[in-house]
């Protein structure tokens, strides 16, 4: 289901519940029910849960971009790290620098076209891909350098291998879902809370409170939509790519 259509469900929803709470209530209120003596301690209760719920789903959404902003920065460093290997092993024998170069195209290459769907779907990297980068590190590191030249290009390369093996294991542990089920637990039961105060004011069926009403309930749908869009970093709609890859390895794409 396209994200765009879950979105506009949940809006829709939304305010369809309120509108019917609101008319269902509004039939059911007494004939001498009396909406300007709506006490100020409601009125106040009212004003603090939701600026309470708007601080905490503030952060909520905070949280995830960060998240998500991390995730993509996992994946920079990575492709940046792979692509100074590369560069880098250009000192070294015409025989091994090629040999590494086919072994990280290789590895790029799995990410891009395969690993990256199975993060999508299952969140959670692949053996191959892991077997792939072992390669690359064995080929790097086993290497025993023959002049002086290629020993000083020898530390920075393990270095570079040990930047890219870090930012794989950063990618490997943010692949699923980052917010944990009680924050969810209390975003939504918040949500609920924050919009059915909106009754305790005792809003009857004009057209401007039911307007007001829906449009609320709609903008906390929506922001919940964005906590659950930026919650996943790399299996939604606004998730972090795979573009650095193909930025630094053109061909990887296949």
């Amino acid at each position: 289901m396209s994200e765009w259509l879950v979105l506009t469900l949940a809006m829709g929803a939304a305010c369809l519940v309120v509108l019917i709470v609101a008319v269902v209530r509004h039939h059911a209120a007494p004939a001498d029910e009396d909406p300007s003596e709506t006490p100020d301690v409601i009125e106040y209760i009212t004003m603090m849960i939701g600026v309470v719920y708007a601080i905490v789903l503030g952060l909520a959404i905070a949280g995830v971009w960060e998240a998500r902003s991390a995730a993509q920065d996992q994946v920079q460093t990575e492709a940046q790290a792979l692509h100074e290997i590369s560069e880098r092993v250009r000192v070294y024998p015409e025989d091994v620098r090629d040999r590494i170069r086919a072994d990280i195209d290789a590895y790029v290459g799995h990410v891009v076209t395969t690993e990256w769907k199975v993060m999508a779907e299952k969140g959670e990297v692949t053996e191959r891909g892991t077997e792939l980068f072992d390669t690359v590190r064995h080929e790097v590191t086993d290497y025993e350098p023959r002049s002086d030249f290629e020993a000083q290009a020898y530390q920075p390369l393990l270095d570079q291998v040990a930047v890219a093996d870090a930012a794989r294991g950063s990618r490997a542990d943010s692949t699923g879902e980052t917010m944990p089920g009680v924050v969810w637990f209390g975003l939504i039961i918040g949500a609920v809370v924050t919009v059915g105060m909106v009754f305790a004011l005792q809003i009857r069926r004009t057209a401007r409170e039911l307007i007001l009403a829906g449009l609320f309930s709609a903008l906390i749908a929506f922001l919940l939509f964005l906590v659950w869009d930026f919650d996943a970093p790399y299996s939604r709609g606004l998730s972090a790519t795979a573009d650095p890859f193909l930025a630094l390895f053109p061909n990887a794409g296949g």
